[in-house]
């Protein structure tokens, strides 16, 4: 087969890394990719939210099957151009996509599907959501409605906090995204991440996760889009799972096969656990980064065949055959992330590392230039390992970072602490 992966992130080279073991990839095509899966596949320069010119592309490469990375290209229809082409494709339809694209959306899918998550409002003007943010009290969480690239929530701890959120939202600090504001209860407990393939009519999990979203040690500093993974989540224990599939998963699909906009794709939802019950957080529509680098880590070339199963419509006949293993990732991120940081830096020390199915280093924000693989992104690398022990695997990633060289970046050295 053919096969064109969408995007330029760790999450896309660990797509790109696990697909490439199967015999059934005979070519690979990333757009555009960056310079760890240049190393692993052909890098094409295409628009991926032009979606008359990935089909045009995969057209004239005879693609076979299109894996689509990212939201953005989601939410304006990319998969929906490939499937009118005839083409397969691996990802939902811009209508089934606003269960990440609209957090207002998801909320009403919520309330259809009585799925446990947070209280609401919503609004679409800063002093109505002011009056209630002082009627509700703190903590409580501001989110941007639309697609901010995982930045558009603010868990406020005190009322001020909240207050200056909703200004910064109404003010355009997240574009279009914030025009209309979501409000929500704070939610106690351990939040987890799970992730479910779904072809429209059977919803297949495919494993567990967990992220640490603070940029600094111990869970401190601002949020960032993700500073490391492990997988599987002991939080998310397999009666928990359950629960979350019976109550939340399958009422979703559901609901969005009733109104004939049949979800297709991998649904990551993030959960809330506290005594026992999984409450819904927020559905993102594509695996997540850094939690895609850990499953794939762990899934290899079987990752491919799930992901065409579920493209094809025939998950009611696949399995996921799970190794008793664990899997981490560090990201090591530009200084300054999540704020401004400068690109550039030349990272050393990547060629001397081994690399095979228990120790890679996913890219993330790299370009090669002169010889050399430079820094252009926040969060540039992803020191991913597998081990029998969620301790080996941790002691192998961090053995590998601090065989890098690469004095302007940083990463955090308590990575797997909750489960530790």
């Amino acid at each position: 087969m053919n096969i064109l992966i969408l995007g330029s992130g760790g999450r896309e080279h660990a797509l790109a890394w696990a697909v490439m073991q199967n015999p059934k990839c005979d070519r690979l095509i990333v757009a555009p990719g960056n310079a760890g899966m240049a190393e692993i596949a052909e890098c094409a320069k295409i628009d991926i939210m032009d979606g008359d010119a990935v089909v045009t592309f995969a057209q004239e490469n005879t693609v076979d099957f299109v894996i689509v990375g990212p939201e953005a290209p989601l939410a304006v229809g990319v998969a929906d151009r490939l499937e009118e082409a005839g083409i397969l494709v691996f990802g939902p339809s811009a209508e089934a996509a606003r269960l990440e694209a609209s957090k207002s959306f998801t909320k009403e899918i919520c309330d259809a599907a009585n799925a446990p998550t947070a209280a609401y409002a919503r609004f679409t003007a800063p002093e109505p959501a002011k009056d209630y943010i002082r009627e509700q009290g703190a903590p409580i969480v501001v989110k941007a409605d639309g697609l901010a690239a995982g930045k558009g929530v603010i868990v406020a701890m005190d009322e001020a906090q909240a207050l200056a959120a909703i200004d910064d939202m109404f003010d355009g600090e997240f574009g279009d995204a914030g025009a209309e504001v979501v409000i929500e209860e704070f939610m106690e407990g351990e939040e987890a991440s799970y992730f479910i393939l779904c072809d429209g009519k059977t919803a297949l999990a495919v494993g567990t996760a967990q992220d640490h979203k603070r940029v600094g040690d111990g869970d401190t500093g601002p949020n960032t889009g993700g500073m490391g993974a492990y997988s599987p989540a002991p939080v998310l224990t397999d009666a928990i799972a359950q629960k979350a599939m019976d109550e939340i998963i399958n009422p979703t699909v559901a609901e969005m096969a009733r109104r004939g906009s049949p979800y297709k794709g991998v649904l990551y939802a993030g959960l809330m656990i506290k005594d026992g019950q999984p409450r819904l957080v927020e559905y993102n529509v594509r695996f997540g980064d850094p939690e895609c680098q850990v499953l794939m880590m762990r899934l290899g070339a079987q990752a491919l065949d799930l992901m065409l199963a579920c493209a094809e419509g025939r998950l009611d006949e696949a399995q996921v055959n799970w190794a008793d293993d664990h899997a981490i990732t560090v990201v090591m991120a530009a200084n300054g992330y999540p704020g401004a940081y400068e690109k550039g830096s030349v990272i050393n020390g990547l060629d001397g590392l081994s690399e095979d199915s228990m120790n890679m280093v996913f890219h993330a924000g790299t370009t090669a230039a002169d010889g050399k693989i430079t820094a252009t992104g926040g969060r540039v690398l992803n020191v991913t390992a597998r081990g029998e022990s969620l301790r080996e695997a941790r002691d192998r990633a961090y053995a590998m970072v601090e065989g890098i060289d690469w004095p302007q970046g940083f990463n955090r050295s308590d990575i797997g602490w909750r489960a530790l």
